[in-house]
């Protein structure tokens, strides 16, 4: 199961699906679950975190699941802080350039993490 965005609205975490719409149950405020270019945020091609919230140039963000680093035998875990993120088109999906404090230089996927 995948963790519903907050109400662009009130902020509430308690959001629900009905069909295609989003619905908050404190302020009754609906909208789509698909971002278009129609929304709030006009940014197309924007890059998004986990939960939707855009991102930009030194932004700080959580990661959300405890992640593998290649030759390192400890994971980066879940709850870890990165500082002064730069996006950038990475190789693949990672769109992520940061330093994670005890690992040094990488790249991240933005779906991994969320702003904090």
């Amino acid at each position: 199961m995948t963790a519903l965005p907050p109400c662009p609205e009130c902020s509430s975490e308690y959001t629900y699906e009905i069909g295609s719409l989003l619905t908050c149950p404190e302020c009754a405020y609906e909208w789509s679950a698909a971002p278009t270019a129609d929304s709030g945020d006009k940014q197309e091609g924007a890059i998004r975190d986990a939960v939707g919230n855009i991102l930009r140039d030194g932004d700080t963000v959580t990661v959300i699941k405890s992640l593998k680093v290649k030759g390192s035998p400890s994971p980066i875990k879940a709850g870890t802080k990165v500082r002064g993120i730069r996006l950038v088109q990475g190789v693949g999906d990672h769109d992520i350039d940061c330093k994670v404090e005890g690992f040094g230089a990488m790249q991240l996927k933005s779906s991994v993490v969320k702003k904090a």
